[in-house]
């Protein structure tokens, strides 16, 4: 059976350099975003994030301009291979003009 899309947007493929920044004030450590949408964003660390921790992820795109700042809340996390954890972050507001300089710059890299 086919699995419905519940998404009201799309997700595009984003590979940029990512910091984050939790609710503890740590920054974690090599950080990498796999893929956002308007609503969310998939990233995948060395650093072990839990359910619910409020993260502000930083995106530094190829633009020359300051980094992409958004916020979010982790909702699911996968053991993805030794050490490696890839989390599921719904942004605690769409923001369109910031997912718009994302997106434009994962369409050039494809």
């Amino acid at each position: 059976m086919e699995q419905l899309e519940r998404r009201l947007f799309a997700r595009f493929i984003a590979r940029f350099p990512t910091k984050f920044k939790d609710s503890a004030e740590d920054f974690g450590r090599d950080v990498y975003l796999r893929d956002v949408s308007a609503t969310g964003a998939r990233i995948a660390t060395r650093d072990r994030l839990y359910i619910d921790d409020i993260l502000s992820l930083s995106i530094k795109l190829p633009d020359g301009h300051s980094p992409v700042d958004l916020n979010g809340r982790v909702r699911w996390i996968h053991n993805h291979a030794p050490q490696v954890w890839e989390a599921g972050i719904q942004f605690h507001k769409v923001d369109l003009m910031k997912i718009h300089r994302i997106v434009k710059y994962s369409l050039e890299t494809v």
